[in-house]
Formats: C-alpha cells, sequence, structure tokens
C-alpha cells in the first residue's frame, strides 16, 4: 500500500473517512497462513496450512488450545496471535479459578474484541494485524466465531481467512448446508478437503504442514496427530484417483 499522512496513528480519519492502519491490519490477514473453521451439531474443526520461513525451518505453529472447551488459530502476524493466545488463556483461567466454572465461549470472544477496541482508540496504540478463528463449546453446542483487527467479531457454520481463502470458502459455501448431521470423521474430511482446494500446487501437504485440532459434546479439544492427519490426506488422494 501506498504511504499516506493519515496512516500515522490509528484514530486519524482520512477525507474519505477511512482508518488506513486498521486496512493494513486487515491486509496482513489476507497475506497470512490459511486457516478453516466449521462444525456440525456436535462437533466444531480448526484445520490451517502451516508456513515454514525456509526450507531449513520448522514450520510455524498457528493453532492454540486456549483451555479443555476452546481452541484458537490466527492469520497474519505471529507475535501478535501468540500474544492473544496468551491472553485469552489467563482470562480462561482466571474465569474458572473465580467461578469454578468453563468461561462461555462468547464471552471470552467478546473480550478479545473489546481488548482490539482498545487498540484503534489511542494514537500510542496499533491494531493487532491478526485476525483469529475460534471454535469453543457451552450448553447450546459448537460454536465457530471470527474476529478481525477492527474489533468485530461474528459466528459462523464454516468460515475461512487467510491467503488464497476464497477457494476454501467456495467449497464450505456449496457443502457447508450437508454438516449439521456429520460424523467426527466425516466433518474432519471436509476441514481437510478446504484446506486442499486453497493450498498451491508446489506446496507439500502432509501432517506437519496441516494441522487440524477438535472439540465436541465427547470430545475435549485435542489436535490431531501427524499420523492422523496423513491419514486423512492419503484417503482424500485415493478418493480423488477413483473420481478421475
Amino acid at each position: 500500500m501506498l504511504k499516506s499522512p493519515y496512516d500515522t496513528d490509528c484514530i486519524t480519519w482520512s477525507p474519505q473517512g477511512r482508518l488506513f492502519q486498521i486496512e493494513y491490519a486487515m491486509e496482513a490477514i489476507k497475506q497470512g497462513s490459511l486457516c478453516v473453521g466449521l462444525k456440525s451439531n456436535d462437533y466444531a474443526i480448526l484445520a490451517t496450512l502451516n508456513r515454514a520461513p525456509s526450507k531449513l525451518a520448522e514450520y510455524q505453529q498457528k493453532l492454540y488450545e486456549i483451555d479443555e472447551h476452546i481452541g484458537l488459530c490466527f492469520s497474519g502476524l505471529t507475535a501478535d496471535g501468540r500474544l492473544i493466545c496468551k491472553y485469552l488463556r489467563t482470562e480462561a483461567l482466571n474465569y474458572k479459578y473465580t467461578h469454578g466454572t468453563n468461561i462461555n465461549p462468547q464471552r471470552l470472544v467478546g473480550k478479545l474484541s473489546d481488548k482490539a477496541q482498545i487498540k484503534t482508540q489511542r494514537h500510542s496504540k496499533r491494531p493487532y494485524g491478526v485476525g483469529c478463528l475460534v471454535i469453543g463449546l457451552d450448553e447450546n453446542g459448537p460454536h465457530v466465531y471470527e474476529t478481525s483487527p477492527d474489533a468485530n467479531f461474528y459466528e459462523y457454520y464454516a468460515v475461512a481467512i487467510g491467503a488464497r481463502c476464497q477457494s476454501a470458502k467456495t467449497y464450505l459455501e456449496k457443502n457447508y448446508e450437508t454438516f449439521a448431521n456429520l460424523s467426527k470423521d466425516e466433518l474432519i474430511i471436509h476441514a481437510v478437503k478446504a484446506v486442499k482446494s486453497s493450498a498451491q500446487s508446489d506446496v507439500e501437504l502432509n501432517g506437519r504442514s496441516v494441522s487440524v485440532a477438535i472439540v465436541g459434546r465427547d470430545t475435549p479439544f485435542k489436535f490431531l496427530t501427524s499420523e492422523e492427519v496423513e491419514a486423512t490426506l492419503l484417503h482424500l488422494g485415493q478418493a480423488m484417483e477413483v473420481e478421475v
């Protein structure tokens, strides 16, 4: 983006009514790692396409556990994402210590949005350059939320953010109506399919480059192992060969 005299802080409006620093933060999400979230009546799943800074480096983790019933993945600046993860873990732990029960996922996401809003109200701050997908479970079932640097948050049946996410969104839009009554394994397959649809042809998909996590009515938040992810990718590859 071009330099503007109105982008030196996040409280200066341009003549067109724009806040450029927030737009820059939103652009960082579009250039970040792909993240996918979807849910059925009983389960919610997060899947991410991890990146490595170079061929000599390990893949960067984008998927984190917040509590036994909440998980988060993010796209954008990794440092901001880790800071948000630490904040959410602290809030969840404090709530459990004070009230003796798990915090409601929407309440926690609301706290994050309130914190993000403060970053847009003070000239000495900057917006978080990261967008988050949060899955959680409460008495009403599983939920999927998206948060953004402009302090908005939304609940979805299925959603994708990050680089090349439009292909994943298209896949989810075509199939989300079938998700409600799917089993855990079937929902995982759809999540990995959505990630695969947006991956570049030269990107190797394996148990390290793709991360998947799940939470459900009978399942506390957990990560799928590398072997489980690779088995799902192998199943998809065989299915595609059969179709051809």
